[in-house]
């Protein structure tokens, strides 16, 4: 290994594509993965289908692995953490643990493609009883079920009758800190319910929101069909808290279109949970020295213009790292980010050999 490779610390779709990228131009990429496998959160949390289209994640995800571990100038490293860096742009020592001990590597330049985490939304509040009551879940859970095509209630094993979505939990939220709209949490919930829906006909489904937010084409692709071809119910509301009633659960807060409280009793409650830094890109931006925002994220110093440049020279990020994305999100700044890394080494050879 030496400094003519590009490290990418992540091995999400963001850092697959980044990697896949730099290999199809000629460099070399060293994949750094701190999991024991390839894919990121939609391998781990087991996703079922991709937003907005639905097509099985697994084996979208997988065809993008394979297109990676196939390359002869990818050395992956899964089961491996960076446990220090030294250096400088164009020059870095990284120190990684990995199955075989610590071990150094070189490279020229970094991608942080460390991804995000999900919103704990037992975290700060219990209004809506996510550790105290089995059948309040969130989108990840409920995600799983799909990709099994098995949706029941946790409680009993059922299939619920009526499921509701409770939209910007832990997003939009100046008490805990979270600020920012999440960007893909409507149009997840509104996928998953078209889901739900195929799989329970009988059910009945609703998605309680404050605005609901379709940006780029998810306006005809998700929300339309889910209202006019599977009957998912949107309500403007804020939900108060949930409580148990029964063997059921009822919801209760404010339907803010009519101006008046609503109460209604639902199996199963699913929670639209936002996104958050992860601890890896807490810890991979302390560890190189980039800047992060006040939200935790990687910030990008030289938007909008450019998008995955960081704080410090020839340390580059995309995806979630950067904040709130989605997969094409991910995908895209994964590309640029490698065309920037791949640029900044040629503009150091360049410059040597002059």
């Amino acid at each position: 290994m030496s400094f003519d490779t590009v490290a990418v610390i992540g091995g999400g779709p963001g850092g697959l594509r980044a990697a896949h990228g730099l290999a199809e131009i000629g460099g070399k990429v060293l994949l750094i993965e701190q999991r024991d496998f390839l894919g990121g959160t939609p391998i781990a949390e087991n996703y079922a289908g991709l937003t907005p289209h639905g097509e099985p994640a697994r084996p979208q995800i997988q065809r993008m692995i394979d297109a990676v571990t196939a390359h002869p100038d990818v050395d992956v490293r899964t089961s491996t953490v960076m446990t220090a860096a030294a250096g400088e742009p164009g020059a870095f020592t990284l120190t990684l643990r990995g199955p075989d001990g610590e071990q150094q590597a070189e490279c020229g330049a970094i991608i942080i493609a460390t991804g995000f985490g999900h919103f704990d939304p037992g975290r700060e509040t219990q209004m809506y009883g996510y550790y105290e009551f089995p059948d309040v879940v969130t989108l990840s859970d409920l995600e799983g079920m799909l990709s099994e095509h098995q949706v029941v209630r946790p409680s009993n094993g059922q299939p619920p009758e009526r499921v509701c979505f409770i939209q910007c939990v832990g997003s939009r939220d100046r008490h805990i800190g979270n600020e920012y709209c999440s960007k893909v949490c409507c149009g997840v919930a509104s996928k998953e319910a078209i889901e739900v829906r195929q799989l329970l006909p009988d059910s009945k489904v609703y998605i309680f929101y404050i605005d609901m937010r379709m940006y780029g084409y998810w306006e005809n692709e998700i929300y339309w069909p889910a209202q006019e071809k599977h009957h998912v119910q949107y309500v403007k509301g804020i939900i108060s808290e949930v409580l148990a009633k029964g063997d059921r659960l009822l919801v209760r807060g404010e339907d803010t279109t009519m101006g008046r409280p609503m109460e209604l009793e639902m199996d199963m409650v699913v929670l639209s949970v936002g996104m958050e830094p992860s601890p890896g890109t807490r810890q991979v931006s302390k560890m190189l020295g980039v800047e992060q925002n006040k939200y935790g994220f990687v910030d990008a110093v030289a938007v909008p213009l450019d998008t995955v440049s960081t704080s410090r020279e020839g340390i580059f990020a995309c995806g979630a790292a950067l904040g709130p994305a989605d997969l094409e999100d991910s995908v895209s700044s994964g590309a640029a980010a490698a065309m920037k890394a791949f640029a900044f080494l040629r503009s150091r050879a360049a410059a040597a050999a002059s």
